[in-house]
């Protein structure tokens, strides 16, 4: 079990049976608002309420590797586009809808809906 706290700390919850582990992961500083696992569970987004996406990958349990920084709108929501983890999409409060490359963090496509974006 993945969770954040307020301070921008990733938590990791190993349960089994009646016992569990607590490890902290990465803290990135930053409140986290979202975490959203890529199709095949290797990669970690943790987006932040600052518009900011990072990447985890657990089976490293190395740092969280900034990905994405919008400079127009806080990011309200990413997502990985299947298949595979190259890809993302994310919408932004003010209501672009753009498809970044991860691997550089290229925006590669933008959509403004003219719209404000609420959860």
């Amino acid at each position: 079990l993945y969770f954040s706290a307020q301070g921008g700390i990733l938590f990791f919850y190993h349960i089994k049976d009646l016992q569990y582990e607590m490890k902290i992961c990465v803290d990135i500083l930053k409140p986290i608002s979202s975490l959203i696992f890529s199709p095949d569970y290797t990669v970690l987004l943790l987006v932040t309420d600052e518009g900011t996406v990072y990447a985890y990958k657990p089976a490293h349990s190395g740092e969280a590797v900034k990905l994405l920084e919008t400079c127009s709108s806080c990011f309200l929501a990413a997502d990985f586009l299947t298949p595979g983890d190259k890809y993302c999409v994310s919408v932004t409060i003010s209501g672009e809808v753009q498809v970044w490359f991860l691997e550089d963090g290229t925006c590669l496509s933008k959509l403004n809906l003219d719209i404000e974006v609420h959860v």
